[in-house]
């Protein structure tokens, strides 16, 4: 079984309850990488839901999460309509809430309205083995994240300029394809996009993560696209974009997040 798939494995123990164990092999630092703890809630609202895809994730981050737990999910649906269901799950562990999560779920390649198709055109990138791995960056951190992660960025987001931009490529480390519910995960597992603006940031706990589903991925690298152009009293504010295999793009995302240090 793939990493994602058995790392974020749910058993259900009761009406609207569910244990997970999180792995530290998807750590930054101590704390298990915010993409990553909010999956298995994610299963759970799946199950609830009984609809495929997530279409809108919102998470907010009440306390790190320590790697290696095991966590409870406790869930309730809000609605369920014609196109999509809405439920929200929490992720406690030793009897403390860690996260929040609001989503709605429904079919992402089914159409249920009309109208152009648009949206922002991927980015142009060195192929692979001419970005830099990740790992390679002084980020004052460890980063067990990578070993279930691969993730290259473009050449000229590594040393400090004039804009917080980061781009590169990002796929699982096993060789597993991306789906939309692992799409939430991978918008948050690059560096900050202040990295590329002042250099090593450690790290940078989100305050709250929203991503968007666009489409279901085509199997492949992801391109990424994240930019930060807020940046408030420590408190900055990312958007992100990822693009499949063949260039359509499959998710938005936006966060806030704390810029502890520089």
């Amino acid at each position: 079984m793939a990493f994602f798939e058995s790392e974020t494995a749910i058993t259900q123990i009761g009406e609207g309850v569910w244990e997970s164990r999180l792995s530290a092999n998807w750590n930054i630092g101590p704390n298990s990488n915010g993409g990553y703890a909010m999956s298995p809630v994610l299963r759970a609202l799946r199950e609830l839901t009984g609809k495929p895809d997530p279409i809108s994730v919102t998470t907010h981050f009440l306390r790190p999460v320590q790697g290696g737990s095991v966590c409870r999910i406790d869930a309730s649906l809000i609605r369920t309509g014609r196109t999509t269901a809405t439920a929200q799950g929490t992720l406690s562990c030793d009897g403390k809430d860690r996260l929040i999560v609001i989503a709605a779920f429904g079919a992402v390649e089914e159409a249920v309205g009309i109208g152009p198709e648009m949206g922002p055109t991927a980015p142009e990138l060195p192929p692979v083995e001419h970005c830099i791995a990740r790992g390679r960056l002084k980020q004052g951190v460890e980063l067990p994240l990578l070993s279930r992660i691969d993730c290259v960025l473009h050449p000229d987001c590594v040393e400090p300029g004039e804009r917080a931009v980061v781009e590169g490529w990002v796929r699982f480390s096993d060789g597993a394809d991306a789906s939309t519910l692992s799409l939430p995960c991978f918008t948050d597992v690059f560096p900050p996009a202040l990295t590329a603006l002042v250099g090593n940031t450690g790290w940078v706990p989100t305050i709250e993560l929203t991503t968007h589903v666009r489409r279901a991925p085509k199997p492949g690298w992801l391109r990424a696209r994240l930019e930060c152009d807020d940046l408030h009293k420590g408190r900055m504010i990312e958007t992100g974009a990822l693009w499949d295999s063949s260039g359509a793009l499959v998710a938005r995302s936006r966060q806030i997040g704390l810029l502890l240090k520089t």
